[in-house]
């Protein structure tokens, strides 16, 4: 005679520890391609781009400031902007966020270019 026990079909054996780490293991591999490896190629450019700076690149800083690099200073790791009008503000080289170079000039605001237009009329 069969008793209940033996009538049961076994039950599943457990998944293995690769079995359970494997889901972990894919989302940290994705993580790495997705957030960390193209931030660090960033980072790469713009200390590449710091490092190519030059008297006579025109900059804009991250605060906002747009100037012209007036002196590099190497010990200090600091850069000379001059904004204008004899206005010379030293800047930490990380703070500057991009370079426009000397050949990529600032386009004007159209405002006073409509306005010239509009004196021209009268």
């Amino acid at each position: 005679m069969f008793t209940p026990a033996f009538a049961q079909t076994a039950a599943a054996g457990q998944p293995g520890a690769l079995e359970m780490l494997l889901p972990f293991i894919l989302i940290a591999v994705v993580f790495y391609f997705l957030l960390i490896r193209p931030q660090q190629k960033r980072v790469k450019e713009h200390k590449a781009m710091i490092a190519s700076l030059k008297r006579g690149d025109t900059v804009v800083t991250s605060g906002g400031l747009i100037g012209k690099v007036a002196r590099v200073v190497e010990d200090a790791d600091e850069v000379e902007l001059d904004l204008g009008n004899e206005v010379k503000v030293r800047v930490v080289r990380s703070m500057i966020a991009d370079v426009r170079g000397k050949t990529q000039p600032v386009k004007p605001e159209k405002a006073a270019n409509d306005k010239g237009k509009d004196e021209s009329k009268k």
